[in-house]
């Protein structure tokens, strides 16, 4: 008798599909059979299922799709020969017939798919009785009760909405972008005044690391980025300086040690709001601290207490000198000169070395127009931070206030918002657009405002109004700021044109008459003499067209017409331009009627505008 393990070896007896069942309960077999097979190996019979929609054998090529009831007019594309037009494809024969649900999970899915109306057609007729009791239903139910006051509502609300959107929303924001002057009242300013800063002196002098310290004791230079610019500073034995490196930032300028062009920076304390201007001591970069000085209200000259550093500044062509009278013709009107480097090894806050400077430099600065009630003196170590911020105990012999407390002291002056728009453009760069920067020398605007561009006498509109990288509504006067303009390219926007209000326009013209100073030239000067005219932030080449005569101290006439004046003269003289510019004459507008001439890198006149012969 063969048992079941036996019967597993054998080859002619079918292998079970499937394993045992260890939850039968049990079995029997037949011992006189040849072969024997469990009950349980042999698969139930299954109901028999309808064959899948891609194994059905097809007819290629396949009927043409027939289009829905709803379209008028079918594509010609579309019709087929009728004979090619089954009107419902059936299952094969071998397949047993199935309920109308698997003939309809069998129905081809791609009419179902294009149109509903074809769905219609190829369903058993069961299903569309089914759906359209279900809907009325289900939906009258409804309606009536939750829905039927809010849609129509909702429906009737939303074209007003749109007719409201298309006929009153839209004109009212035209409205307020082309004529924001409605809100400047609603626009208020900071209740703390805003003041210029220039640093000016000699090379080497302690500009820039004195405003970087500046920034960094005001909270304006977290430690961490101070810390990053000592790593870096050692790397190139410079461990002095880490603090002029916040003002420094391009390459050249941090390996040469020597700013090329005016910095800016800007902090605040809790009086006064402020704006740096870190200007270059070289020779070479006198027109960049012109520019800058243009911008200033209040002038900070630094002067090195260290021995040689002051008397090389002091003499004939050191900066000291020049930068002082270039600061006065710019129109900076308050000068707070700070010894700087006291804690030096040659010094050590002698009273002795701070009085020496001081008696030299106070004559000086009365023989080039400014008052003793406008100049004021103090000592400190722009390094160590000594009597920046706080008073110092090093030197107990002072008895004055620190630079920050001058600065809160310091007179501001009267600006008036409903003055004509001034703004001349002092530079430009590229930032999702062209973006202009200045100081706004008058009146007021706010985004939107339409202004115009001179002597190119193109209308423009301003976009963006951004002080210290943060967007504001409003700039107002004295303010440093960035503007982003729309309506000129970025050709048209060039350094020296004057933005103004296009019902208060600026002068433009190519000649005008000044009375001129002439202070140290190497020869005479005569009629064709050229030079570099610097006037606000125009540099521009001039030459002298006609000299009218020579003047005294006191304004009076000395001689008519006279064939050539030298230094030290003063002169009312025609001056000429080959390009239009935009300014103003000195009793008009102060700032905008001042000018310095330049030859061979010296500065060898400055003067007043008395008459412009317009365009």
């Amino acid at each position: 008798m063969d048992s079941w393990e036996d019967m597993a070896d054998n080859s002619l007896a079918p292998k079970p599909t499937s394993a045992l069942n260890p939850n039968a309960k049990a079995f029997s077999f037949n011992p006189n059979a040849s072969s024997w097979t469990p009950s349980f190996a042999t698969p139930s019979p299954q109901p028999a299922q309808p064959q899948p929609y891609f194994q059905q054998p097809q007819t290629y090529p396949p009927p043409a799709y027939q289009p829905p009831q709803y379209s008028q007019t079918p594509a010609p594309v579309q019709q087929a020969p009728p004979a090619q037009q089954p009107p419902v494809r059936s299952a094969p024969a071998a397949v047993p017939s199935a309920p109308a649900q698997t003939q309809a999970q069998a129905a081809p899915v791609g009419p179902k798919i294009l149109s509903l109306s074809a769905q219609s057609t190829s369903t058993p007729a069961t299903k569309p009785k089914e759906k359209p009791a279900k809907q009325p239903e289900e939906k009258p139910a409804k309606q009536p009760e939750e829905k039927p006051a809010k849609q129509p509502e909702e429906t009737a609300s939303e074209p007003q909405k749109l007719k409201k959107a298309t006929s009153s929303e839209e004109p009212a924001e035209v409205k307020e972008e082309v004529r924001p002057r409605k809100t400047k009242k609603e626009i208020k300013r900071d209740p703390r005044p805003h003041l210029n800063l220039i640093f000016i002196g000699h090379v080497d002098a302690g500009k820039s690391t004195i405003s970087g310290h500046l920034l960094y004791q005001t909270g304006m230079v977290d430690d961490r980025t101070l810390e990053k610019y000592e790593r870096e500073a050692k790397l190139k034995n410079r461990d002095s300086w880490k603090f002029a490196w916040t003002m420094d930032i391009s390459e050249e300028e941090r390996d040469k040690g020597k700013t090329h062009e005016t910095g800016t920076g800007y902090f605040e304390t809790p009086a006064r709001r402020y704006t740096i201007l870190d200007a270059p001591g070289h020779k070479a970069f006198v027109p960049s601290m012109i520019g800058g000085a243009c911008q200033a209200d209040i002038g900070i000259l630094v002067i090195s207490a260290r021995k040689g550093e002051f008397e090389t500044g002091f003499e004939k062509g050191g900066q000291t000198r020049e930068h002082a009278i270039l600061a006065k013709t710019a129109g900076v009107r308050y000068l707070i000169i700070v010894i700087n480097k006291m804690d030096d090894q040659t010094v050590e806050w002698a009273e002795t070395r701070y009085k020496e400077c001081v008696d030299k430099l106070a004559p000086f600065l009365k023989g080039i127009g400014y008052h003793p009630s406008t100049f004021e003196f103090m000592p400190l170590s722009g390094f160590t931070g000594a009597n920046l911020a706080q008073r110092t105990e090093e030197c107990s012999w002072y008895s004055g206030c620190s630079l920050l407390e001058a600065l809160d002291k310091a007179p501001v002056p009267e600006l008036d918002e409903n003055e004509p728009v001034r703004f001349p453009i002092q530079g430009k760069f590229r930032d999702m657009g062209t973006v202009v920067h200045g100081m706004n020398y008058s009146g007021s605007f706010v985004v939107g405002d339409k202004l115009l561009l001179l002597p190119l006498k193109k209308e423009v509109v301003v976009e963006g109004i951004m002080i210290e990288g943060e967007d504001v509504e409003r700039c107002f006067p004295s303010d440093n700021v960035h503007l982003k303009l729309k309506g000129a390219d970025d050709d048209d926007l060039r350094v020296g044109y004057v933005l103004c209000e296009p019902k208060r326009p600026i002068h433009t013209c190519t000649m005008f008459t000044a009375q001129l100073l002439l202070l140290e030239c190497k020869n005479i000067v005569t009629v064709g003499y050229s030079a570099v005219l610097h006037l606000h932030a125009v540099v521009e080449e001039c030459s002298l067209a006609k000299l009218l005569c020579t003047l005294d101290k006191k304004g009076n006439v000395i001689k008519k017409s006279p064939p050539f004046v030298k230094g030290g003269e003063t002169v009312l003289c025609r001056v000429e331009v080959p390009q239009l510019i935009a300014l103003e004459p000195f009793k008009v507008f102060s700032k905008l009627g001042r000018f310095i001439l330049r030859d061979e890198g010296r500065t060898i006149a400055v003067g007043v505008i008395t008459k412009v012969f317009d365009e």
